[in-house]
């Protein structure tokens, strides 16, 4: 402590003395004085801040090692934790409505499935029983000779034939197609057999009643001639 006093007196002293000089000098001497007192620390003192620095060094891993060890208790924990009821419920209530609306979906399409089937049944018993009258309008239609088919009521016939057709064409019904094609059983029905040259083998030559379709299903098979089978 004396030499630190002597010290602060010199820097007075050259202050007083050297007023220009101070900024260098004194500076120096402050910084050797730092110095000299950093190195004056008793060991004692150095030793008790080293103390004090692994006490806290300690203290900062005890608390991160309890840290660690109430994550895993929580992480374990967790496993062993029971789902609460209401929890449960929901879960319950959840799946029942989701199988209850898979069941509705379900009987939805079919039932629109079952509907489409009943109402194409119907139509095609409806067709059916109307194609003897179409085929009444074409036979009346052929039997008129040429001469008369320039009257009003031939006309009159012919208009309504085609318009009759037509109605026909619009909800689905449509001719299967016969003379000149290849015989096929889903669409024809052979009521005779014959021979023919001029024709390829199960060639359709002739068509008695004609068949008729309703949407891709068959209302009625057309009654036809093959040859060459």
């Amino acid at each position: 402590m004396a030499e630190q006093e002597n010290r602060e007196q010199e820097i007075k002293e050259q202050k007083i003395e050297n007023p220009e000089t101070e900024g260098q000098e004194v500076s120096n001497l402050e910084e050797q004085m730092e110095t000299e007192i950093e190195t004056d620390l008793d060991d004692s003192d150095k030793e008790e801040r080293l103390d004090e620095a692994l006490e806290e060094e300690e203290a900062l891993e005890g608390e991160k090692e309890v840290g660690e060890v109430k994550e895993k208790k929580g992480f374990f924990g967790r496993k062993k934790e029971k789902k609460d009821k209401k929890d449960l419920e929901i879960e319950e209530l959840t799946d029942k409505y989701k199988r209850t609306l898979a069941e509705f979906d379900n009987f939805r399409k079919r039932t629109e499935k079952e509907k489409s089937q009943m109402y194409e049944i119907g139509a095609k018993d409806i067709i059916e029983k109307i194609l003897p009258v179409l085929d009444n309008f074409e036979r009346g239609l052929a039997s008129i000779s040429e001469e008369e088919k320039e009257t009003p009521f031939a006309e009159g016939m012919e208009k309504i034939y085609k318009q009759f057709v037509k109605t026909l064409e619009d909800i689905g019904v449509t001719p299967i197609e016969a003379v000149g094609k290849e015989f096929n059983p889903d669409f024809h029905n052979a009521v005779m057999r014959g021979e023919d040259e001029e024709l390829g083998e199960n060639i359709i030559s002739e068509e008695f009643q004609k068949g008729y379709l309703y949407r891709d299903s068959v209302v009625r098979h057309s009654m036809v001639k093959v040859v060459n089978c």
